[in-house]
């Protein structure tokens, strides 16, 4: 297993050729710069600037070069704080040509969920993202092994077929008042 920092994301999403999927299973996540914008849609303030054009632009890269570009977010619900406002930002990231799914934890076998958020990419590199003990980044765990990438692909398959599309997920539910 190779381990990278924090910031050495980069290269992976520059190398994949023809898929990156992301396994999100956290039902919130410490990043600090996305702090001061839950703050404030907490306390029902106008959201501030929240630049996320460095992801956005990443991802119409990927797909304009024909990279499809895909997660499942497996969601306690009610939804948390947390998801309640990553709901409310997430358009951004379909509209880049993300295809972000929605599986309501309460709906899929605990054993078909893994413990962990990671990131397939081509379907035989994984990179899981480590966090610390208070949930806050922590660096990026790759493998090539092809036991890891096959039991990945399955969860992907299994799951990606069950997960509600993010905008019929928003519109078939009041996910952002809970």
């Amino acid at each position: 297993m190779e381990f990278r920092g924090v910031d050495d994301w980069d290269d992976l999403f520059h190398e994949c050729r023809e898929s990156a999927y992301h396994m999100e299973v956290r039902d919130t996540y410490a990043v600090a710069s996305e702090y001061e914008p839950l703050r404030r849609f907490l306390d029902g303030e106008p959201p501030p600037d929240y630049d996320k054009s460095d992801w956005t632009d990443m991802i119409r890269e990927m797909t304009g070069r024909g990279v499809a570009v895909s997660r499942v977010r497996v969601v306690t619900v009610p939804h948390s704080d947390y998801q309640r406002w990553l709901l409310s930002v997430t358009g951004e990231n379909v509209e880049a040509g993300e295809d972000i799914r929605y599986l309501p934890r309460h709906l899929v076998d605990p054993a078909d969920v893994p413990g962990d958020d990671w990131w397939l990419f081509d379907g035989s590199r994984v990179a899981f993202n480590l966090v610390d003990q208070a949930g806050r980044p922590a660096g990026v765990a790759i493998t090539t092994d092809p036991r890891i990438a096959t039991y990945c692909r399955g969860v992907k398959d299994r799951l990606l077929a069950v997960a509600t599309p993010y905008r019929e997920y928003i519109d078939e539910s009041p996910v952002t008042s809970q």
